[in-house]
């Protein structure tokens, strides 16, 4: 079934078919065999024409049906009519209650473009709103499921990144301070280390006068220098433009770590470190870390992009706060993560019994943990990894179905658990006998995050403040 626009397109077509040829909806109606009310539902993309319809309408035009399913306006005014039927059917506009107006012949170009200059700057004011918790939850979703869908695999990037190291002359092994540089200045770039950079800004790219700045040491949490770098440069090489909205500020952002990741751990030499590694049944995040020098975490995602595309092994990975709240996920193993009403996994509490937690009880963190749990969809084995952050402890988990732990370090661990978990029976509902005792007896205060309260601020990029950056950026271009 046909869209609205593609319908209303086609209206617009066999339109600008009839008139240019001088017929009157019932003249054109007779000619094709039908009444011209039924033409006229059709020219105003009401009804869905039959494909011998179509045709005989194209041979009574002398045009064929090729042309008059072309998705182009045929003509500019018809444009105009398209653009204002699309924005009055916006949830923005419709979300008023103001009724659309009705586009007549006596209603003059002019006019039209008037109104869609109010349409325009309706949604630009729309898109400056702020971004609501739900929103950014409802937009993560909807792009964690299509990567999903694609394997967490984006080749369009990866071949950009070797083409980019290629130039580069970068060879082999670690990516170096140096390239990174090098491949800045082949953009036309200069990167600059300043200790006062914008607080809401890991870097800022002055495009004017060919320079990004980047902070004079690594952010905790192992955003390097050289991923920073690489991500300021990734904006325009991917011909990013301010996003219009939150979705778009989030593919964005996932675009450019990728880019970065695809630079610090090549496609090329990383399959083969990892098929290597498969076949001598000795897959390890921490060995693929050393092997790029790169995080722990970084490693153990760029694995999520490689591995099921090029080593057909399904997995998942975790980023768990210490409180046990999902931070960062990818799972394509059907491992079972809970998740809200609206299919948000970020910020849900992850079994206690899962890898991703029981690691916080090792009194060993300078190692791997390794797990084996029982779950309603299937035994997973997991290697988690902890570390700390001035906003706490956090966990790294990658993990596999029982049947792919036999290419990976630690498979033959003893140490398994059993996760009933969806069920609040597992590890969310007290023991019965705490509960005996402590109802009603007790009245925890809960801590409330003061981010949940925290709207990004306005402007063209979600979460910059424009006014900082602009200042910064002006302060600087003086120097």
């Amino acid at each position: 079934m046909a869209s609205a626009l593609e319908l209303s397109t086609l209206g617009h077509r066999i339109r600008h078919h009839r008139v240019a040829r001088g017929y009157t909806l019932d003249e054109l109606g007779a000619l094709v065999g039908v009444a011209g009310s039924q033409l006229s539902l059709i020219e105003n993309g009401k009804r869905e024409p039959k494909l011998s319809l179509l045709q005989a309408i194209a041979h009574a035009t002398g045009t064929d049906v090729t042309d008059l399913l072309s998705p182009e306006p045929p003509n500019r005014r018809a444009a105009l009519e398209l653009d204002l039927e699309q924005a009055q059917n916006s949830p923005v506009f419709r979300r008023l209650g103001i009724p659309a107006v009705r586009v007549t012949k006596a209603t003059s170009d002019e006019t039209i473009e008037s109104i869609l200059g109010l349409h325009r700057e309706l949604q630009r004011r729309e898109r400056e709103a702020i971004a609501t918790p739900e929103e950014a939850r409802r937009a993560n979703t909807e792009l964690r499921l299509r990567m999903r869908e694609r394997g967490n695999y984006l080749p369009e990037i990866e071949h950009l990144a070797e083409k980019q190291l290629k130039a580069a002359a970068h060879t082999g092994g670690a990516l170096t301070h140096r390239s990174v540089s090098v491949m800045a200045s082949q953009l036309g770039f200069e990167l600059i280390y300043v200790d006062d950079l914008p607080h809401s800004a890991r870097s800022v790219t002055d495009l004017e006068n060919g320079r990004i700045y980047l902070p004079p040491a690594s952010i905790p949490g192992g955003h390097g220098l050289r991923s920073m770098a690489l991500q300021a440069m990734a904006h325009r090489l991917l011909g990013h433009t301010p996003p219009t909205d939150y979705a778009d500020f989030l593919q964005q952002r996932l675009e450019i770590n990728y880019f970065a990741a695809c630079c610090l751990m090549p496609e090329t030499a990383s399959v083969a470190f990892l098929a290597q590694a498969k076949k001598d049944r000795n897959l390890a995040v921490e060995d693929f870390r050393d092997a790029f020098g790169v995080t722990h975490e970084a490693a153990a995602m760029r694995m999520t992009n490689l591995l099921t595309e090029h080593l057909g092994t399904r997995l998942h990975f975790l980023r768990v706060d210490g409180a046990g709240a999902i931070n960062r996920v990818y799972e394509n193993d059907d491992l079972p993560l809970p998740m809200d009403v609206t299919g948000s996994v970020e910020g849900q509490i992850v079994c206690r019994r899962f890898a991703a937690r029981a690691a916080f009880a090792e009194q060993n963190r300078t190692v791997e943990h390794y797990q084996y749990t029982d779950t309603p969809a299937g035994t997973f084995w997991c290697s988690s990894q902890t570390g700390r952050t001035g906003d706490g402890e956090f966990s790294i988990t990658v993990g596999v179905p029982f049947d792919d732990a036999r290419w990976f370090r630690g498979r033959e661990t003893h140490k398994r658990a059993v996760s009933t978990c969806p069920d609040e029976s597992c590890c969310r509902r007290p023991d019965a006998s705490l509960t005996d005792r402590w109802n009603g007896k007790a009245w925890p205060s809960a801590r409330v995050h003061m981010q949940m309260f925290s709207p990004l601020p306005r402007g063209a990029f979600p979460g910059v403040d424009d006014g900082e950056v602009y200042a910064f950026l002006d302060r600087h271009a003086q120097e």
